[in-house]
């Protein structure tokens, strides 16, 4: 039994700030349209030793917080923001005046967030110091721009939260683990509800980062055609930017305030490759997924659709993928957002732990866009292409992989009506 079995969690809300939009009927319009939303970066032209031009970047105008209250957040921070308001005003959790229930300051809220990095243009204000020996840009709040944790300690300013923070700076996984993380959290009884999720804003630094590794997709005249998960002509990843935001709930306490139940999380599985820093382990990856099935109490054969991490990398589609199906020994349906919005790193796994609630209320999952020929390489899984799958699940998982050999798992289970 597991031993978190005392107290359910479930998702009363979510939100997120994506090149897709942040609304669900808007976004399913697009998975819909099957068209992607990279873009080639001019702007790049001038990093002339980086290989790709490609990223995807959210073009919607974010709003206007008061400056008193935001004066401390870069982009990243404010990426989290609307995509929390969005999760909060969900959940049912916001007053008629805009403010957060007075519940939310009693100790027993939390926050559990992530990114990779703090605000670049923070960041490069202390490089500008440091070299050029120019400290006119430092001000009181740099440093707060520019630490990893600057969403978490923002956002727990912002809304008054005083219960407990957890930071996840794990690369691609830091919305996933904080979703994780949040969910043992309420699950061992120590909060009632936690924000949980992450946020990556756009930087070349984060494309130049992968750009050394051969690990970027070069097809910079045809921005339309990758990233290409699965594809034998897959010729590496795009990166994009955006957040996702969940909110986590005891399921008791849900109940007794009427909320809306999206989805409960049925299991949470992570663990380490310790190997390498940056080639993946197919072996610890199937580990974690095995690890979530166990503390869901189920099998994998009750899990109806997997969404894929799925970079579009030629080592990381073959061992996500071997992975998978080392723990499944069947074909099961597989798909990944990221075909539409490239990868988000710290912001990918609470993007696509949403979208996979709202795709699995909705009945209906999204293709992998440009996929036309799977690598002989990758395990025989069922992959979505087409116009997508109409599939009713009782439970999907939704798996993420980061730098550092960090795996993690999570299983959602639909919510009854």
């Amino acid at each position: 039994m597991s031993q978190y079995a005392k107290h359910r969690v479930v998702v009363t809300g979510g939100g997120i700030v994506s090149p897709l939009g942040c609304e669900w009927q808007t976004i399913l319009g697009k998975l819909k349209a099957k068209k992607n939303c990279i873009v080639h970066m001019d702007e790049w032209d001038r990093y002339t030793t980086m290989n790709t031009r490609l990223a995807c970047p959210v073009t919607m105008e974010l709003p206007k917080f008061p400056r008193k209250k935001v004066r401390g957040m870069g982009r990243v921070a404010q990426l989290a923001l609307v995509a929390c308001e969005q999760a909060l005003t969900e959940a049912g959790l916001k007053q008629d005046d805009g403010q957060v229930i007075q519940e939310l300051h009693n100790g027993r809220c939390g926050i559990s967030f992530g990114s990779s990095m703090g605000s670049l243009a923070a960041i490069m204000d202390f490089y500008k110091m440091l070299v050029d020996g120019d400290a006119s840009k430092i001000s009181a709040t740099t440093y707060i721009s520019s630490m990893p944790q600057t969403c978490a300690a923002n956002l727990e300013v912002y809304y008054g939260l005083t219960g407990r923070l957890i930071t996840t700076n794990t690369a691609c996984t830091s919305g996933s683990q904080a979703i994780g993380y949040a969910y043992e959290t309420i699950a061992s009884g120590k909060q009632d509800i936690m924000i949980a999720g992450g946020a990556e804003e756009l930087s070349p630094a984060d494309a130049a980062v992968f750009d050394t590794l051969f690990a970027t997709s070069v097809k910079n005249d045809t921005p339309e055609l990758t990233p290409r998960p699965f594809d034998k002509d897959r010729d590496g990843l795009v990166i994009g930017e955006g957040s996702g935001v969940l909110i986590l709930e005891d399921y008791e306490h849900a109940v007794k305030r009427g909320a809306k139940i999206y989805a409960e999380i049925a299991g949470f599985g992570t663990n380490v490759d310790g190997t390498h820093i940056t080639n993946p382990n197919a072996a610890t990856m199937s580990v974690a997924m095995q690890l979530a099935i166990e503390d869901a109490e189920i099998t994998a054969d009750d899990i109806g659709y997997v969404n894929a991490h799925a970079t579009s990398t030629k080592a990381g589609d073959i061992a996500e993928t071997n992975a998978t199906y080392s723990v499944f020994k069947r074909a099961v349906p597989v798909s990944t957002v990221k075909s539409y919005i490239g990868h988000t790193l710290g912001a990918c796994g609470a993007i696509e732990a949403w979208l996979s609630i709202c795709m699995m209320n909705e009945g209906w999952f999204s293709p992998n866009i440009n996929l036309e020929q799977v690598d002989p390489e990758c395990a025989p899984l069922d992959y979505i292409t087409g116009d997508g799958r109409a599939l009713q699940v009782e439970y999907c998982m939704s798996n993420n992989f980061a730098f550092g050999g960090i795996n993690t798992s999570l299983i959602f289970k639909k919510a009854r009506s």
